[in-house]
């Protein structure tokens, strides 16, 4: 797992070039890429939601693309369409921003829910299907989506089915008094961005995916990802909770956190760090619970505090490290 631990300083350090004083949300930024999963920025504006995006495509060398979400956007716009063509009398498949490597949806709860439906099939199959086609996207292929969650006219709620489909939400905040001041004599000649050079390519990316999946995880940590999830759908606070593709998620990006710290299997630490990055964005708070203004973050915290951890040994055994 070292050199996935080396890749991912390589890239985190890249990012860190542009994104100043980051370092928590780009390493999370970096586990979603691990995990093949997709991203939900939620922040106010003007805190590098975007550089955030931008920079991380062109620090693997990816395509980047930028759908921004409006009220009267159609779900063809995201997707694409088909086009007869005269001369060779067919149609031909003009493809939409969501065919490509990186993509940027910026304010996404401003799309209408029929346009915010287009991404479902390209988020967790990574495939769109246009006029009876299917298409297949290129990979790595991730969504990395945007939505300020202070102004609420004109927007649409994403739909759970839609929020499940991320594997981590992450919030930037505002920088502190010495970053916002790197940030202003760093971009006193031009932006940073302009700069920056891949440090990974696409291929080395996917590798790594790839040997993220192999990270060992014993018996006992399975057990308590799996009781975390279990334990938010039966809280008497929560209407909704978890998925199991929430567990999956919690699973993946334990591994993916584990690989980072040069660890060949996970540890409890690990489930315990990304367990709310992973599972709040999923869970529904209970009205009566809204009410006395208990939030799904809250709940989470409580969750990791009820549910026993496990103390045995968590290497694999030597039979398995030699496999």
């Amino acid at each position: 797992m070292t050199d996935i631990q080396t890749l991912g300083d390589r890239l985190i350090a890249n990012l860190e070039k542009v994104v100043l004083g980051k370092r928590q949300a780009i390493e999370l930024t970096v586990i979603g890429l691990l995990c093949q999963g997709h991203v939900l920025i939620e922040d106010v504006p003007g805190v590098g939601k975007t550089i955030l995006a931008r920079s991380l495509a062109k620090s693997l060398g990816c395509t980047f693309n930028r759908i921004q979400f409006t009220p009267d956007m159609l779900p063809s716009d995201v997707t694409g369409v088909s086009i007869y063509n005269q001369e060779k009398r067919e149609f031909e498949f003009r493809p939409g921003p969501i065919v490509g490597q990186i993509i940027l949806g910026d304010e996404i709860n401003r799309a209408t829910p029929k346009t915010q439906a287009a991404l479902l099939e390209a988020m967790e199959e990574r495939q769109i299907t246009v006029d009876g086609a299917t298409h297949e996207l290129p990979r790595p292929f991730m969504v990395l989506a945007t939505q300020n969650p202070i102004e609420y006219e004109g927007t649409f709620p994403l739909p759970e089915a839609q929020l499940d489909r991320f594997m981590l939400r992450v919030r930037l905040g505002y920088p502190s008094l010495a970053d916002e001041i790197s940030v202003l004599e760093g971009q006193q000649i031009r932006h940073p961005i302009e700069t920056l050079e891949a440090v990974l390519s696409a291929a080395e990316a996917l590798e790594a995916a790839a040997a993220v999946r192999e990270v060992y995880v014993s018996e006992p940590v399975k057990r308590y990802i799996v009781e975390l999830t279990s334990r938010t759908r039966s809280s008497p606070d929560v209407y909704l909770g978890a998925s199991p593709r929430g567990s999956l998620a919690l699973f993946r990006a334990s591994q993916a956190k584990a690989a980072l710290q040069g660890r060949a299997y996970v540890v409890p630490d690990d489930v315990k760090a990304m367990a709310l990055p992973v599972l709040s964005h999923r869970l529904i708070i209970d009205p009566a619970a809204r009410l006395r203004e208990l939030s799904a973050e809250r709940v989470v915290q409580e969750v990791l505090l009820t549910v026993a951890v496990p103390g045995s040994n968590f290497e694999p055994s030597a039979p398995a490290r030699q496999a």
